[in-house]
């Protein structure tokens, strides 16, 4: 009996120090906000998505460097997926309760949204898709934990079209043009078709609608489409390697690189610097930044990080389109915590559920931008209850040769032909999954 109880003391005095010793440890975990970073530096995406992901992680460290957000320091774990869905909603599932649990998660890719839209409201983390991800889901009311910031594919084609009409000299001047939509067969690719289709019934062009199977090196029979079609306009909807063979083919073919468009993933450095001056002339459009080397942030970044060997990347790649985009997701997400922090305690860490209340409520006005480093490179961000987008302005870069250069004013997409299509859209997301829709008043709770 005497053996049974001294095992019994020993054994929660035991336990007794365990307590002790891990919750301090929990504690420390608890003040510090975690980003999961899900990334492909591998594969056929791979050139692209490393300098996304470099920029993202530069921004965080950057961050913890100036004192984290308001003191609180950020950690962050990478998890890469190749670009493959299945992957990448294991790595959601492998880091979402780290650490306390995931501030956001950003799936930088569209088929990863779709498979995680129904996960993220249970398990209360918000998905932020700036730039890509679902278009219904700018709608807050249904979507409450998607946040498609700076834009979706539909504002994204909207502008290419309102581009290519003043081009012409007008909307109408569209009517009977024939415009190809070359697009990655997935559901990326897939989304700025329901808009396109919408605005050729509304100006009356033809859309060609040219899947390319992934991983997008294979396009010969695509060219050879185009080149017995010849459209007025090609928009290309590419990623990756996709998007080099596109300007390839359209070399090779002789269709000019002067009435091509590629949307946001498709007009950065990887795309064209193979091609050198065989791209010259291939329009993009930019999701507000373009390559942005001179860019206050970017200087920042190089002094406090780069030189002194503690950069997550290139530091020539430091300031490029793509690490700008990566650089300006994490921005976002880290003044969705500020904003957060405003409502629950500023120093405090913050949960995935009050940041999802700060990303919804950012209003990064121009001032504030500029404070940030971001002069020149953004417009102001004013996101609500029920707009999770905040902003819809793009503006045009082209390939000169050897860089890109804004060759566009700003651009806003017209609400009056998205938000129908966004309302609907959602609507019949709501329907099918059993959502009750928020109020207006219920957001003001």
């Amino acid at each position: 009996m005497r053996i049974r109880k001294l095992a019994l003391a020993t054994s929660m005095a035991v336990l007794g120090l365990s307590t002790v010793l891990t919750a301090p440890a929990a504690l420390a975990q608890a003040k510090e906000q975690f980003f999961p970073v899900l990334s492909y530096r591998t594969g056929a995406y791979g050139p692209n998505g490393a300098p996304w992901a470099n920029g993202y992680v530069d921004y965080l460290k950057y961050i913890n460097a100036k004192g984290g957000i308001n003191g609180v320091k950020i950690s962050f774990e990478e998890c890469e997926f190749g670009y493959a869905t299945d992957r990448g909603v294991e790595c959601y599932e492998r880091l979402k309760s780290k650490h306390g649990g995931g501030t956001a998660v950003h799936p930088l890719s569209t088929g990863v949204t779709f498979a995680l839209t129904e996960k993220v409201p249970v398990d209360k983390i918000p998905l932020v898709t700036a730039g890509y991800g679902r278009s219904e889901s700018q709608n807050g009311a249904v979507f409450t934990w998607n946040f498609p910031l700076l834009g979706t594919y539909w504002m994204a084609a909207d502008v290419l079209i309102q581009h290519i009409g003043k081009k012409e000299g007008g909307l109408d001047k569209l009517k009977g043009k024939k415009i190809a939509l070359v697009y990655h067969d997935s559901p990326y690719g897939k989304e700025p078709i329901a808009l396109l289709q919408e605005r050729a019934r509304m100006h009356g062009f033809e859309v060609m609608l040219l899947p390319v199977a992934h991983p997008g090196v294979e396009q010969k029979a695509t060219w050879l489409q185009i080149r017995q079609n010849r459209p007025d306009y090609v928009l290309l909807w590419g990623w990756g390697v996709m998007n080099s063979t596109s300007i390839k083919e359209a070399q090779a073919t002789g269709y000019p690189r002067e009435k091509m468009y590629g949307v946001w993933w498709s007009g950065a450095e990887p795309d064209v610097k193979d091609v050198g001056d065989g791209a010259k002339g291939y329009n993009a459009l930019a999701k507000q930044h373009g390559a942005e080397p001179n860019a206050k942030i970017v200087k920042d970044i190089q002094a406090t990080l780069h030189a002194k060997g503690q950069g997550t990347g290139p530091k020539e790649e430091v300031g490029q389109v793509l690490y700008m985009r990566g650089m300006i997701a994490a921005m976002l997400t880290v003044e969705g915590v500020k904003k957060a922090q405003e409502r629950y305690g500023k120093g405090k860490w913050m949960s995935g559920e009050q940041v999802r209340w700060g990303l919804e409520n950012l209003n990064l006005d121009q001032k504030t931008l500029d404070g940030l480093g971001f002069a020149g490179v953004m417009r102001p961000v004013q996101t609500s209850c029920l707009d999770h987008m905040g902003s819809a302005w793009a503006r045009i870069h082209t390939w000169n040769g050897s860089k890109w250069e804004f060759t566009s004013d700003w651009y806003q997409a017209d609400e009056k032909v998205i938000r129908p299509m966004v309302m609907l859209a959602s609507g019949r997301y709501a329907e099918e999954k059993k959502i009750t829709p928020r109020t207006p008043e219920q957001c003001k709770q």
